[in-house]
Formats: C-alpha cells, structure tokens, sequence
C-alpha cells in the first residue's frame, strides 16, 4: 500500500536542522581556531564524517517510520532534503560570519591563496600572479562560497543518499 507511507518531510526538516547545527558548530569551531585563514584537511574529515553520519542515520529513521520498507527514490529524496535544509543553515553561517562578523576574513583568505601561489610556482610573473589571484578573487566572495558550499552539500548528499538508498533498500510486497 504506497499510500500507507510516512511523509518524508518531518524526518527531512528533523535531519536536516540536525546537520546544519552540527555543520554550524563545527565552522564556529573552524572560525575560533583560525581554520578559514589556515585550512586543515581534518576539518573537510569530519564535516565529511557529519553529512554521512546525519544523512544514514535520517534516512534509517525513515526506513523505520516506514515499517522498514524503503526503495531508492524515497532515500534519495530523504537524503537530499536532509543535505538541502543542512546546507541551508550552514550557507546563513558562512553569510553571517564573512559579511557581519568577519568581514576581514576575504581578504585574509586571499592573502593566503598569494602566499600559496607564490610558494607553489616561485618562477611565475607578477602579472601572471595577479591575473591568477583576480580569477581566484571572483570564487572568494561570501555569496560565491556560500553557492558552491550548498552545491557540494547537495552533491555529496546525492552520492550518500545514494550509497545509503541502496544498501538499505527493501521494497514492500504488493499482494
């Protein structure tokens, strides 16, 4: 009986709070410790480690809401709501913190990406420097870092939810 299911949007919104909480908390973290200005591969882990854990966990909570029944279509949509609302509040994080509390913090960022460059490639010209930093500039605003955090979310919200969605997959008998 399809119409016996439970709606997908309670455990969406109860999920997808739940990431952006735990994705917010862990870039006011990243903010105290200066992780914007200088990255750490081990924060990109454990905002990784988050969205699966949050993701699975919303959509077994699904499955199970659902009498354990659960196809792919249901799990991706589950997933990738929970991905969207999460990415949702963390993308008003990074608004707030690099246009009110911050706003220094770009042009810290760039700052950094000169640096890099220069250590990475010594021999390249101060015109060949600046045009590359002017294109790195354009993908260093607040709105543009948002955009592209709200679409990895989503994209890495899709590859989970669709990892998830087939392992826990189990249609329901029609009789």
């Amino acid at each position: 009986m399809e119409n016996d299911k439970a709606p997908a949007k309670k455990t969406m919104i109860n999920y997808g709070v739940i990431l952006g909480i735990l994705s917010t908390a862990l870039g006011v973290l990243i903010y105290i410790m200066d992780g914007y200005t200088e990255p750490n591969w081990i924060h990109n882990v454990i905002g990784i480690a988050i969205l699966i854990g949050v993701i699975i966990y919303g959509i077994k909570a699904y499955k199970t809401v659902n009498a354990g029944f659960l196809n792919l279509t249901e799990a991706l949509k589950v997933g990738i709501g929970i991905a969207l609302i999460g990415g949702i509040i963390y993308v008003l994080w990074i608004l707030i913190l690099m246009i009110l509390v911050e706003p220094d913090i770009i042009s810290q960022i760039n700052e950094l990406q000169r640096a890099q460059t220069i250590e990475q490639y010594p021999d390249m010209s101060e015109e060949q420097l600046n045009q590359t930093l002017e294109i790195a500039k354009k993908f260093t605003t607040p709105y543009m870092i948002a955009a592209i955090a709200l679409i990895g979310n989503l994209f890495f919200g899709f590859i989970i939810s669709l990892i998830g969605g087939l392992i826990m997959q189990k249609k329901q008998e029609l009789h």
